[in-house]
């Protein structure tokens, strides 16, 4: 009987094992889960030593201290270790020469590196989760307020976002450090001076960026929920600020992750391994 090629569904686990294993075998993986451990004992000791009341008025106030802002840093970082030559390392290093001369689809490639990125960020986030949550049992006890669940499925929402932009880039650009440069400069610099600018300035409600989109994960631990649009005036001045609302929320952190993971795919596919 001749062999019979796997399934793609098939192929794109099989990727993502042993891209897993390349991961969880690297310096990345060590250093980015010890980022998240560093700053979960960074932020426990400060809150210990210090007690804001920020952040141990209520339960829910510590969440939003803590995880509202804190974990988005984690999720674009994860990104970035683990997005950012995730396509691009094949160009670059010559090594997708050799994958794609096997019986094995682009698209599973593609999907399997995906999925190894998710888990090993997923892992990273649980350990940053775990650091979260004892602290607030050590504080407030067994509280989990159902706030703080939803900015968790949120964030991971948020984190798939991430990724399927940062394969975008990743393959868009052959050379890694371009890749992982652009993920960087726009991540933790550009879309946040874009959106400060725009309310500055514009008054637009900045709906077409990720950044915004990803506001729901600190805005579900606020009580009540931020206005939408909110209007201070300065003298003569009046500055408009928006808060994204859940719906628009979900909305756009899901129309990032289907646009930009269908254009890194089909970059992926009509590229050439000289």
């Amino acid at each position: 009987m001749p062999n019979r090629v796997p399934s793609s569904i098939r192929q794109a686990f099989t990727v993502t094992k042993f891209e897993l294993l390349n991961y969880v075998r690297s310096r990345r993986f060590i250093i980015m889960l010890g980022i998240g451990i560093i700053v979960g004992a960074l932020l426990t000791l400060l809150v210990g030593h210090y007690r804001p009341s920020g952040f141990l008025a209520s339960s829910i106030d510590f969440y939003s201290s803590w995880w509202g802002i804190s974990a988005t840093y984690i999720v674009i970082l994860s990104g970035i270790f683990f997005g950012g030559d995730a396509i691009s390392g094949e160009f670059q290093n010559k090594t997708g020469y050799f994958i794609v001369g096997n019986p094995i689809r682009r698209s599973s490639i593609y999907a399997g590196k995906w999925l190894a990125a998710f888990v090993a960020s997923f892992i990273v986030l649980i350990v940053f989760l775990g650091i979260t949550v004892l602290n607030n049992f050590y504080y407030f006890g067994l509280n989990l307020p159902y706030q703080f669940l939803e900015s968790f499925l949120f964030t991971l929402l948020y984190l798939i976002s991430v990724l399927g932009l940062t394969f975008f880039f990743s393959s868009l650009f052959k050379s890694s450090s371009v890749a992982i440069l652009t993920t960087v400069v726009l991540m933790l610099f550009a879309f946040s001076l874009i959106q400060e600018l725009i309310d500055a300035f514009v008054h637009v409600e900045p709906w077409f960026l990720i950044t915004y989109g990803a506001g729901i994960i600190g805005n579900i631990l606020t009580v009540p929920y931020p206005s939408h649009i909110l209007t201070t005036h300065f003298g003569h001045v009046v500055v408009t600020s928006y808060a994204v609302t859940v719906p628009e929320g979900i909305a756009i952190l899901v129309a990032y992750f289907a646009v930009t993971v269908i254009l890194g795919l089909v970059l992926f596919e009509r590229k050439e391994f000289n």
